[in-house]
């Protein structure tokens, strides 16, 4: 499936589908987490409505940045986290990447409040355009490709 492109401020967003890697480490990991057909949203000071991410620390992987940005941002205790693609930040100085995961909300916790988190939800798909904090093109299609991701992990685990 072909994304269309994004931007935000001077950066040209690209988004490509699994298999694809990055060719550099992630900067970055973009996670989103489903209870049923309900993806869970945090509200993060300074950005509204959104979903778990954040920057991957030196020493872990882009998956363990996605379970903690999960736990800071969103109180909640993931499955197994799903790898559906990655972003491809762009500018006339730099190119940066952030890889994208997908996974079941297992359980909820409480909100660490020393994080910029203020809550958290969870909306239908046709409730976000409402509500998600930077919506375009690039970021429905990334919840479309998403859900797809889920609703095939669903399949595959019998659930």
């Amino acid at each position: 499936m072909k994304f269309p492109c994004g931007k935000h401020g001077r950066q040209r967003l690209e988004f490509f589908a699994a298999p694809f890697r990055p060719p550099l480490r992630a900067f970055a990991a973009l996670v989103y987490p489903w209870r049923e057909d309900e993806v869970l949203l945090s509200c993060i000071e300074d950005r509204g409505w959104c979903i778990p991410s954040g920057g991957v620390e030196p020493n872990e992987s882009s998956e363990e940045a996605g379970r903690r940005e999960s736990i800071e941002e969103a109180g909640v205790t993931l499955g197994p986290l799903a790898y559906i693609g990655c972003c491809r930040l762009a500018d006339s100085r730099e190119v940066r990447w952030a890889e994208a995961f997908t996974a079941e909300v297992c359980s909820l916790g409480e909100i660490d409040p020393q994080f910029e988190s203020t809550g958290r939800k969870f909306v239908k798909l046709s409730d976000l355009p409402d509500i998600y904090y930077c919506w375009d093109d690039l970021t429905e299609a990334m919840f479309q490709h998403a859900y797809n991701a889920i609703q095939r992990q669903r399949s595959v685990l019998g659930g």
